[in-house]
């Protein structure tokens, strides 16, 4: 049986939610001490843009605390070893800057993340005027990223942003939410990756509680010299924004040691931007599979169909205690339904071709955000909207970083990553896998690949192969030959030094007579289909034909498998854009 749903408006300009918290955790508290605010709201679509806004959500902005840096690079980009080294990308730094100096930003599309839960609105602001397009750009702060990112999204290679929803008490209305007098924390924060063929898009949701070690941070000052903001072992991810003065660029860095994903952009938002980009959208269906009554966030609702927008929204996304075990990680799932059904509803022909409602998102979405200084311009947010409005919301996955409890308390607050879970999923990301079933044109080379590992293999010691250094750390080559040679019995191998040029990933060329041979050594060596390249085979020192084994930049050691996970961990807790999912 159906309930009715009802319709919920939230006051605004009115807390809701009362009450400061506090960042020591409470003995009840599952993961994570207090209920400080999270929120935000996503949306794939183009916004045209008119003007006007709802007055009682119009308050002077007050500037955010951004900025993000990238932690330090795995292993050198472009260099090889085994030999001279080989020409390749060098690493450029970037500008740092951390306060909120610029308000630019918006365009054809903008992206938005809010405060407190993911968050991307696409405004599209085509056809206006001039004026409104300074007005527009006038609305939105830009920070420099400190040098932490890659310097800007490319479109011939997959995105990497990073959202944050802030604590702060910005804004009129939001004094009753997260701590008083603070700097403000990364309360939510999402790592929104886009494939680089455009047809899907993961959104990783990070636990604010989770345990991990946070860089050294070079952090410009608004007189414009740098600080190095000393770095932090074994605290809160949380306390990678606003604590020690640090900005967006830290957590920036943060997210890069942790994940090893480095981001192109940033975007951080607060309590205000989901009570008005909710309000601006005439409200957000969510469902509830039992009443919740929570006296913390001051949501209130029976179980059924709801559309919340203002206050209520805010609250719905901040409420932890009335939802699975009651912690930041049940808090996480509700967001993740909420945004969305966020993003359903701005994809909807009901919000695309309202002019009233576009033109309300126009100026919440540029009201709402700090973003970058790398897309403060009109003309690479509109670059950058186009390129996230290619994929699917069906194709778009939420997944959560598999985590544990923290073993070292005893009254369970924080948690830790969870092994080998959270680095299958990290490299899922890393290699652009999809976590969604999107049915591609590749379909076929992707049943080519597994089938080169497919059939007999010949014994090791019948392997011929000529081991390059295309890009891994120096030593590689040499440690590879010693490690197949006396623990893997490939005896006819050899070291041939440095490749001609770097290569992204580790290949294998062969002769088709040889195709028993590489299926060998993909089996001692954890390779993939795809690093199998049926080609040519090359003369070793003995004037024997072999295969050629180019060591890539993805290549970590001697002994360690080259081969993604195909399906995502069982432990890996996600949901789909398109998919409505009642709260428990």
């Amino acid at each position: 049986m159906t309930t009715p749903r009802r319709r919920s408006r939230g006051r605004h300009g009115t807390s809701r939610s009362g009450g400061s918290t506090s960042a020591t955790p409470s003995p009840g508290s599952r993961h994570g001490p207090s209920d400080r605010g999270a929120a935000a709201l996503g949306g794939r679509n183009s916004v045209s843009p008119g003007g006007g806004e709802r007055p009682a959500d119009r308050h002077r902005r007050t500037p955010r605390s951004p900025g993000l840096t990238e932690p330090g690079t795995r292993r050198p980009d472009g260099h090889n070893a085994d030999g001279p080294p080989a020409p390749g990308p060098g690493g450029a730094a970037g500008r740092r800057g951390r306060r909120p100096v610029q308000k630019k930003a918006k365009g054809k599309k903008v992206l938005v993340w809010t405060g407190g839960t993911l968050a991307f609105v696409l405004v599209a602001a085509s056809g206006a005027a001039y004026l409104y397009y300074e007005h527009l750009n006038d609305n939105i702060t830009s920070v420099s990223d400190d040098g932490a990112g890659t310097g800007g999204f490319s479109k011939d290679r997959a995105i990497n942003i990073l959202l944050i929803g802030t604590d702060k008490r910005t804004g009129k209305g939001n004094e009753g939410y997260g701590d008083k007098n603070s700097a403000g924390h990364a309360d939510t924060t999402l790592v929104l990756h886009v494939s680089k063929d455009r047809s899907n898009a993961t959104v990783l949701s990070i636990p604010r509680d989770l345990i991990t070690d946070i860089p050294d941070c070079p952090t410009t000052q608004e007189d414009g010299t740098e600080k190095v903001i000393p770095g932090q072992q074994g605290v809160r991810f949380n306390n990678s924004l606003g604590q020690e003065e640090r900005t967006p660029s830290c957590t920036m860095r943060t997210i890069t040691e942790l994940t090893g994903l480095k981001m192109d952009h940033f975007m951080v938002a607060d309590f205000n931007a989901v009570k008005t980009l909710t309000s601006a959208v005439g409200g957000v269906d969510v469902c509830l599979a039992k009443d919740i009554k929570d006296k913390d966030s001051k949501l209130d609702l029976p179980k059924g169909e709801h559309t919340i927008e203002g206050e209520e929204a805010l609250a719905f996304v901040r409420t932890r205690h009335s939802v699975g075990f009651g912690g930041d990680l049940s808090r996480i799932e509700l967001q993740q339904q909420f945004l969305g059904s966020m993003m359903r509803k701005l994809k909807s022909n009901d919000t695309l071709t309202n002019p009233s409602k576009m033109i309300k998102l126009a100026e919440a979405g540029t009201k709402a955000l700090t973003v970058d200084s790398q897309i403060s311009t009109i003309k690479k947010l509109a670059d950058l909207g186009a390129e996230l409005g290619k994929f699917d919301t069906k194709n778009l996955t939420f997944a959560t970083v598999p985590v544990d409890d923290n073993p070292a308390e005893k009254v369970k607050a924080t948690v830790v990553l969870k092994e080998p879970q959270a680095q299958q999923l990290f490299a899922m990301v890393r290699d652009d896998v999809s976590l969604t079933e999107v049915k591609r044109e590749k379909k076929r080379e992707k049943a080519a690949e597994a089938a080169r590992l497919k059939g007999t293999k010949a014994p090791a010691s019948e392997v011929r192969v000529r081991i390059l250094n295309g890009g891994a750390v120096a030593g590689s080559a040499q440690e590879t030959l010693s490690w197949l040679q006396v623990q893997q019995g490939v005896t006819k191998s050899e070291n041939g030094g440095n490749a001609e040029r770097p290569l992204a990933k580790t290949t294998l060329e062969y002769a088709p007579d040889q195709a028993d041979q590489a299926r060998r050594l993909a089996a001692v060596m954890g390779l993939s289909g795809a690093a199998l390249k049926p080609g040519e085979s090359v003369t070793n020192s003995q004037g024997v034909p072999a295969m050629t084994l180019t060591l890539g930049k993805d290549f970590e050691g001697a002994g360690v498998p080259l081969t993604t996970p195909a399906k995502v961990p069982e432990d890996v807790q996600k949901a789909t854009a398109d998919k409505v999912e009642c709260a428990k």
